[in-house]
C-alpha cells in the first residue's frame, strides 16, 4: 500500500538502498551533534570513507551513552539488547536499528568482525560493573573501548573500495596505540565528571583527590608515547587518511600541551578544550602539505 499519496513502488533493492542512506543519514547526525574533532577528521575523507567512519562513531557512541547516560536499572539489558542488534546487522546485512543497520554495512564492506566488536562491548559492560580499575582490568577496559575502535578504523582506511583484507599487524598496533591515546586523554580531561557524577575512577590509583602534578605529567608521557609510536605508521596510509588521522593527532597534541600545563588541582575541577577555530586551522595546516613544518612536536 502506498503511503502519504505520492509515493510509488521501488523494487527491493532500490528500496533497500534508500534504507542503506537513511541509517547513514543518522550515523552522520550522531557524529555531527558529538564531537567537532573527530568529525573535521571525517570531513576530511573521502565519501566512502567518511561515511564508514560516521558509521562507527554511531556505534561506539549509542554505547557509550547507554552506560555513561541512560544509566537505568536495565541498563545491561538495554546494552545486550544493542549489541545483538549489532551482530545481526553485521550478519544479514539488516537492522531495524538505524545505527546498528549503518554499521553492519561498514563491518561487511571493510571487514570487522566480531573479533573487534566483542571486546568493544564487553568493556562497555564493565562500566555498569567497575567503578574502579586494577592495572589489568584498565588494560582490558582501553583494549576494548578503544584499542579495537582503532583497529576498526585502520580497517575503514585500508578496505574501502577494495573488499575485505587483513591488516598488517605493524600497522594494527600503531592504530590501537593510537586509540589507547585518545582514550587516556579523555579520561584526563574527564576526570572530574567521572569521578563526581559517574563514581568511576579509570587510572589506577588515581582519583580527582589523589592527582598530583606529578602524576599528571606521568600520564601525558604516556599518552604521547603511544601517539609517537602511531604517528610512525601514519605513512601506510592513503593519502587523505593519513591527512585526516594527523589532523586527530594534532588537536589531541593541542589538548596534552594544555593538560601538562595545568595544575592538577584546577584540572580536576574544569574540562579543558581545543577550540573550533583552532581546529579548524590544524586541519587547513594539514590540507596544506607546503605548511607541514609548522607542526608543533607532540
Amino acid at each position: 500500500m502506498s503511503r502519504g499519496g505520492t509515493a510509488r513502488h521501488r523494487d527491493t533493492d532500490t528500496s533497500l538502498a534508500l534504507y542503506d542512506e537513511s541509517a547513514q543519514a543518522a550515523a552522520a547526525q550522531v557524529i555531527s551533534h558529538y564531537s567537532t574533532s573527530f568529525g573535521i577528521g571525517a570531513r576530511m575523507l573521502h565519501k566512502p570513507m567518511r561515511r564508514h567512519i560516521e558509521s562507527i562513531y554511531a556505534m561506539v557512541r549509542v554505547a557509550d551513552e547507554i552506560v555513561d547516560t541512560y544509566r537505568g536499572e536495565d541498563a545491561r539489558e538495554v546494552l545486550d539488547g544493542f549489541e545483538r542488534a549489532t551482530h545481526e546487522a553485521m550478519a544479514r546485512g539488516f537492522s531495524a536499528n538505524l545505527v546498528a543497520h549503518a554499521f553492519g554495512q561498514t563491518a561487511r564492506a571493510v571487514g570487522i568482525t566480531r573479533d573487534q566488536t566483542r571486546p568493544f562491548f564487553s568493556s562497555m559492560r564493565m562500566d555498569l560493573e567497575h567503578t574502579e580499575h586494577t592495572p589489568g582490568s584498565f588494560d582490558r577496559y582501553v583494549y576494548g573501548s578503544a584499542e579495537v575502535v582503532g583497529e576498526m578504523c585502520l580497517a575503514v582506511f585500508l578496505n574501502t573500495g577494495g573488499g575485505p583484507t587483513p591488516l598488517p599487524e605493524d600497522i594494527s598496533e600503531g592504530a590501537r596505540r593510537l586509540g589507547a591515546a585518545y582514550q587516556k586523554v579523555n579520561f584526563l580531561r574527564d576526570l572530574a565528571m567521572d569521578d563526581e557524577e559517574l563514581g568511576r575512577h579509570y587510572f589506577p590509583g588515581v582519583t580527582a583527590q589523589t592527582l598530583t602534578d606529578a602524576h599528571l605529567a606521568e600520564l601525558v608521557a604516556d599518552c604521547r608515547m603511544d601517539i609517537v609510536a602511531a604517528q610512525a605508521c601514519l605513512p601506510a596510509l592513503p593519502r587523505r587518511a593519513r591527512i585526516a588521522v594527523q589532523t586527530t593527532i594534532d588537536i589531541y597534541a593541542r589538548l596534552l600541551r594544555t593538560l601538562v600545563s595545568t595544575p592538577a588541582a584546577e584540572l580536576v575541577h574544569r574540562r579543558v578544550r581545543v577550540g573550533n577555530p583552532t581546529k579548524a586551522a590544524l586541519a587547513a595546516r594539514n590540507a596544506c602539505p607546503w605548511r607541514s613544518s609548522m607542526r608543533a612536536p607532540v
